[in-house]
């Protein structure tokens, strides 16, 4: 099937639909979370991923490919644990804020990401998603065709290396959790509270590094704790990038912008096989996460089976998402992204 008429069929809501602001007062019904319901999924995935790092931990003795093999599967708890430390930035996983930011700091040092940093980067990410004039913070760094082309030889050539798969979800998202995380960049200057974050953080990491080093070696290390690493973040910088880089994506300059119309159509709805769904918290329903960011995850299939009319909004599935990788430039013409092949033939 043609993905560009694919997208092209989906992005749209029907004439009669419900605008985009209006889904605000709609989806509101759904924003209580259940605490029984959040207390049940933070310790099934907290369970499942303690049980394969200490099964992995225990296979290094005999056989360090399955220790390894482990480690892989327990990226997928790794990156649920992530998206239970997002829903508790929006406050959206315990009634009680103190609880869900506790929860969440203490989640950082395992995703290693400072809460309290990350929390303040998203929520500009969620003000600005879409806003060509508000790029730069807690987003994938995109430029317009007409940037691209006003770029000199060597901006074109690096902005393209940046952009390249292998750098966007291989050494892109190593270096964003393990060197980029470290500090509280982009709030350098905005507060104390930031920078005690990323230290307190940072300290914690060290802290458990240095113990599995102390009681496992450095076979540990590298065979139990960084599999699971590598895989949640090469993840969940792939989810965040199929949830706003997609060709019939939303991007306006600042006077033409409007919140809720970015937030409904400049993020996907990513249609996962279940497995993947439940490992990612039902982060693919990003579309309505954006409309209304207090709705607990677990809660999001209820809103796609009462309201069949966001079902098909900016869909795709885990194979048409592949096509994403390819797109590079915002073409303010055609109201698309295109790829660096497509800018060179026009």
């Amino acid at each position: 099937m043609d993905s560009h008429k694919t997208m092209s069929r989906t992005t749209s809501l029907p004439p009669d639909a419900t605008a985009a602001r209006d889904w605000v007062r709609i989806l509101a019904a759904y924003r209580d979370p259940d605490i029984r319901r959040s207390s049940f999924e933070l310790a099934i995935t907290v369970a499942g991923f303690v049980t394969l790092w200490v099964a992995a931990w225990f296979a290094v003795q005999v056989s360090w490919p399955l220790a390894v093999a482990l480690g892989i599967v327990n990226g997928g708890f790794l990156v649920r644990l992530f998206a239970i430390q997002h829903d508790c930035g929006h406050g959206s996983f315990f009634t009680n804020r103190h609880l869900s930011d506790w929860t969440g700091r203490i989640l950082g040092i395992v995703t290693l990401t400072p809460y309290d940093v990350w929390r303040r980067t998203h929520a500009l990410h969620h003000s600005h998603a879409g806003n060509l004039d508000r790029r730069g913070i807690g987003d994938v760094h995109t430029l317009t065709l007409a940037e691209y082309r006003a770029l000199s030889p060597f901006q074109a050539f690096m902005y393209r290396v940046y952009r390249h798969p292998l750098v966007m979800f291989g050494l892109g998202p190593t270096w964003l959790f393990f060197v980029q995380n470290r500090l509280p960049l982009g709030l350098m200057t905005a507060g104390r509270s930031y920078w005690v974050s990323a230290m307190v953080t940072n300290l914690a990491i060290a802290a458990a590094l240095v113990l599995i080093v102390w009681f496992g070696g450095w076979l540990a290390l590298a065979c139990v704790f960084f599999p699971p690493t590598l895989v949640a973040a090469s993840a969940g910088v792939w989810l965040f990038y199929v949830q706003h880089q997609f060709e019939t994506t939303h991007w306006e300059q600042d006077p033409d912008w409007q919140l809720h119309e970015a937030a409904l159509h400049g993020s996907s709805h990513y249609d996962l096989p279940l497995v993947l769904r439940w490992m990612t918290a039902n982060i693919g329903i990003h579309h309505v996460h954006h409309l209304y960011s207090r709705i607990p995850f677990y809660r999001l299939p209820d809103v796609l089976r009462d309201h069949r009319e966001l079902v098909e909004v900016s869909r795709m599935t885990l194979r048409e998402s592949l096509k994403c990788a390819s797109l590079d430039l915002w073409d303010a013409d055609s109201n698309r992204l295109i790829s660096f092949r497509q800018a060179h033939a026009a």
